[in-house]
């Protein structure tokens, strides 16, 4: 028989009653914490679902509103812009991605006509939804070209800060990008659009759906292995964010989400800038499947997202955003 005042501390007094739970969590999640990414597709009055991603749709820029209005109602600060482009718009060199009248363009022009600043937009910077052989870069002899990619992405950059855009966000994963983008933003008078690098984005296998929602899926040829970060790697995260903070980066991206929890925290735990976290498509579509099968039950969503936080990001991209304040409920 056990006597006396063993043991001498219960931690688990503090977990009996609902409000002293709640009084001593240490991370917690609200709708300021998301980003909401939209997938856009040419045509007129259409939502289309998308079918690699549960409850994921592709909208018309006339159909904005629908997800844009429910972004602003959950509180959602910030949503970002993905185009699905038309086969006969894409060559190998991603022209579309210059046309002032391209999708991500009239989008943001849609958005800030509508709704002013109540909401911020963030568009990516790559041609991948662009090229025919489906890369973020001019590619040649089967390698992606780095200096001569950047050129191309400054115009971009330079076009959607012309047009509107709020947040830049390079996921190209090309050498010196940030730098040479954040000088030519700052001569042109977009000194106040800010850079969300994609500074750690991993040569992952969870990017499937992703692929298939802006159309690239189909169309890449071999894969991105020479330019996106090697998974088996942790170490050389920290040089790739310490290059693109000296470059003018405001925030930063690790992408994957779950599996690379462990490069948030280091990428954290070594500078202090806000880390920001992609739930991937890949991820989203797992859970999501997995929830309808009754394999696991949606809390599970909220327990993914809350390890981003306890890791150390600031903020996700998820495409669970827009309903986050019912999954928190």
């Amino acid at each position: 028989m056990i006597t006396g005042n063993y043991p001498n501390l219960r931690l688990r007094r503090s977990r009996k009653n609902d409000w002293s739970r709640r009084l001593i969590q240490e991370n917690s999640l609200s709708a300021s914490d998301f980003i909401l990414p939209i997938f856009l597709i040419d045509g007129k009055n259409t939502k289309q679902l998308i079918k690699t991603m549960p409850d994921v749709y592709r909208y018309t820029i006339d159909k904005l509103g629908i997800i844009v209005d429910r972004a602003i109602k959950n509180k959602i600060p910030m949503v970002a812009l993905f185009p699905h482009t038309k086969q006969t718009l894409k060559n190998k060199i991603g022209t579309e991605a210059l046309n002032e009248d391209n999708l991500v363009c009239k989008a943001i022009q849609y958005i800030k006509k509508k709704y002013k600043n109540e909401i911020g937009i963030m568009c990516d910077v790559a041609l991948d939804p662009y090229t025919s052989h489906g890369h973020d870069g001019l590619l040649k002899s089967g390698y992606v070209l780095n200096d001569e990619t950047i050129k191309v992405l400054i115009d971009q950059s330079l076009l959607q800060a012309q047009i509107g855009c709020d947040v830049l966000a390079p996921s190209d994963m090309m050498d010196g990008r940030i730098g040479k983008i954040r000088k030519a933003l700052d001569k042109e008078g977009h000194e106040l659009v800010q850079i969300l690098s994609y500074a750690v984005k991993y040569a992952s296998s969870f990017y499937g759906p992703f692929r298939d929602a802006v159309g690239s899926k189909g169309l890449l040829k071999g894969n991105k292995k020479n330019y996106q970060m090697d998974f088996r790697n942790s170490n050389e995260a920290i040089r790739e964010v310490a290059l693109d903070i000296k470059e003018g980066a405001d925030m930063v991206m690790v992408k994957p989400g779950m599996p690379y929890l462990d490069i948030i925290k280091t990428v954290k735990d070594n500078f202090k800038i806000p880390v920001l976290a992609y739930q991937v498509s890949g991820e989203y579509s797992l859970l999501s499947n997995s929830i309808k099968k009754g394999l696991i039950d949606k809390n599970c969503i909220l327990e993914s997202l809350i390890s981003f936080k306890r890791a150390g990001a600031s903020a996700i991209v998820s495409y669970y955003a827009d309903r986050i304040n019912n999954l928190i409920k």
